[in-house]
């Protein structure tokens, strides 16, 4: 795990790659590779590659980047992991490459040398790279097919710079006019939504796509794998083939989780009382000694929201190291301004993982594995029964025109004594799946957004979106509204908000999260099973994966991972979903002062 950086200056005017520039992004993701740091600038000083090191695979000074290929003049700079190196190591190999290390950046320079850009259907992990292609004077840029790694770009017409950062950036002559999408989004989910970001020169590079920057600028982005595709792929079991299906999926499970495992470094994991966490610590813990963190909340000491009590039955129960961090409101304001700092996009959520983050980094730790994606997998959020029942009492609605959007604002006027917002779009949005999405996961409704933010700029912002048209197209070519529902919540939930928070707050403490649930391999492998309610399924997988799991863990109802920021923030608040708002105001003054 690294911060990458690196500039190209494609044009024929545009100006030599600015050393002193590169640097100052590179440095401001220092923390991304306390381990060491490189930077190479080709002869002519049209291109450079930047690069902070984490170093987890191949330890020495041959796994440092950015990496040369001697046999053919490429560089490459590499954030992420790629889990069959090893394999395809051999493979290469056999085939008479020269490999000289045990880095799977080197075995990256070689699969391209080999087969070009086809060389991203063999890799599973999760990655961004740019790899230098001399003979053809023209830059690679990759991103794994859920997004786990961040890339983002920025592109002024001559000169493309990249980086793992969009803060990094910044550091850079880049646009740094608002984007009105990027600020209307992150104000109705709470995150900014790919490929925006809060400024007009600088975008992501989308989840499974590469792009190829030649002397000519850049080309059209082209995909190559997202969950949507996997997801259209998922076979039903038959009416008999359940145990079949179970057994499947619970070793695709160990499968993904001995994958992740793969380092030269220990591997921890962070274990609170749910059952993905707890399936994952079982399975690693079967593969050698582990060490297991579990946070808990001052606030939440003798409720059901408290994981540390069992969660610390579990540790005892597999025999791991564990370690329990409890957190208090005055941890919380102490480290407020430092975790807004390191906070690289805005974002509601991410508290929990900045907090377990700093704890396995004073374990000393540098690589954990998450249970991030377990509950898009198996179908275990709220929004698996909420949203479809939502959809079936209201789909007739679509066909009474715009009843739903008067209704919604016949009741302006009392929206100050309705529970919340979202109950007067009821009719407007609750008819479609993604509608209905749209309302569980938003944190501002779009026409409250001209409230809390510049009127102009919501409404460009809300026409760049085109969120319903998005959500919509998150689903296509799925068939089941399970899966689709999976689709939703992996490209929107946990593509947005879960895993950029894991990637920014884990990065702040030089520590790599490794997601198994979020893996190309495992999804292909799943298989859906149709007339199991979700619960049920889940802990019969995770009966499987771990049969020797305590029943007080297998049996007990799903709360979630809750943070108490609602308390922290104001403890006399009438509501919880108030106080997130608030959170969410006070995230996004953060980065956009008054």
């Amino acid at each position: 795990m690294c911060g990458i950086a690196g500039s190209f200056a494609y044009g024929a005017d545009a100006p030599p790659v600015d050393r002193d520039e590169l640097l100052r992004v590179r440095e401001r993701m220092r923390a991304r590779g306390p381990d060491g740091a490189g930077l190479w600038i080709s002869p002519d000083q049209r291109v450079g590659l930047a690069h902070r090191r984490l170093a987890i695979i191949e330890l020495s000074e041959a796994g440092a980047q950015p990496m040369a290929d001697p046999e053919t003049g490429n560089q490459i700079v590499f954030n992420g992991e790629i889990y069959n190196h090893a394999a395809l190591r051999d493979e290469l190999l056999r085939s008479g490459a020269i490999v000289r290390s045990h880095s799977d950046t080197e075995v990256l320079l070689k699969l391209y040398a080999r087969d070009g850009v086809a060389m991203l259907s063999r890799l599973r992990g999760m990655f961004a790279f740019a790899l230098w292609d001399a003979a053809r004077r023209q830059l690679f840029l990759a991103r794994d097919a859920f997004g786990i790694k961040p890339l983002y770009i920025a592109d002024d017409g001559h000169s493309l710079r990249f980086a793992s950062q969009v803060k990094a950036l910044l550091e850079a002559a880049v646009n740094k006019r608002p984007d009105p999408a990027g600020h209307a989004g992150f104000l109705l989910w709470g995150s900014v939504p790919t490929p925006h970001t809060l400024y007009r020169g600088i975008h992501a590079l989308l989840p499974g796509h590469w792009q190829m920057v030649t002397v000519a600028g850049p080309g059209k982005p082209v995909l190559f794998d997202n969950a949507r595709l996997a997801l259209g792929q998922v076979p039903v079991a038959g009416p008999d083939g359940t145990e079949a299906a179970l057994q499947a999926v619970a070793e695709a499970v160990r499968d993904s989780v001995a994958a992740h495992r793969v380092a030269d470094v220990p591997v921890g994991v962070f274990l609170s009382a749910g059952l993905d966490s707890t399936m994952l610590a079982a399975c690693a813990r079967q593969l050698g000694s582990l060490r297991t963190m579990t946070l808990g909340f001052d606030a939440y000491a003798g409720t059901p929201y408290d994981e540390a009590a069992l969660a610390g039955e579990v540790a005892a129960s597999l025999g791991t190291e564990h370690t329990l961090q409890r957190i208090s409101a005055a941890d919380f304001a102490a480290d407020r301004e430092r975790l807004l700092a390191a906070m690289d996009q805005p974002s509601i959520d991410g508290i929990n993982t900045w907090f377990v983050s700093r704890m396995a980094q004073q374990q000393g730790l540098k690589v954990v594995l998450s249970g991030i994606g377990g509950d898009e997998l198996f179908g275990s959020y709220p929004s698996f029964h909420q949203l479809p029942r939502l959809r079936r009492s209201l789909e007739g609605m679509g066909r009474l025109g715009g009843l739903g959007r008067a209704v919604r604002q016949g009741l302006a006027p009392l929206s100050g004594l309705l529970p919340s917002a979202k109950y007067a779009g009821l009719l407007e949005y609750g008819g479609t799946l993604a509608g209905a999405y749209l309302l569980r996961r938003s944190l501002y409704m779009p026409w409250e957004l001209a409230g809390v933010m510049d009127p102009e700029m919501a409404a460009q912002g809300l026409e760049e979106l085109d969120t319903l048209g998005r959500l919509q197209a998150s689903m296509e070519g799925i068939g089941s509204e399970r899966l689709a529902i999976s689709a939703l919540e992996m490209q929107w939930y946990m593509k947005h908000q879960l895993l950029r928070d894991a990637d920014w707050a884990g990065m702040a403490h030089s520590l790599e999260i490794r997601v198994p649930f979020v893996d190309t391999t495992l999804l292909r492998r799943f298989i859906e099973i149709p007339g199991l309610d979700a619960k049920e399924e889940k802990r019969r997988i995770a009966r499987t994966v771990a049969p020797h799991l305590p029943a007080s863990v297998l049996e007990r109802p799903k709360t979630g991972f809750a943070v108490p920021i609602h308390q922290w923030l104001n403890p006399s608040a009438a509501t919880t979903a108030g106080n997130l708002r608030g959170w969410g105001r006070a995230v996004y003054r953060a980065f956009v002062p008054a």
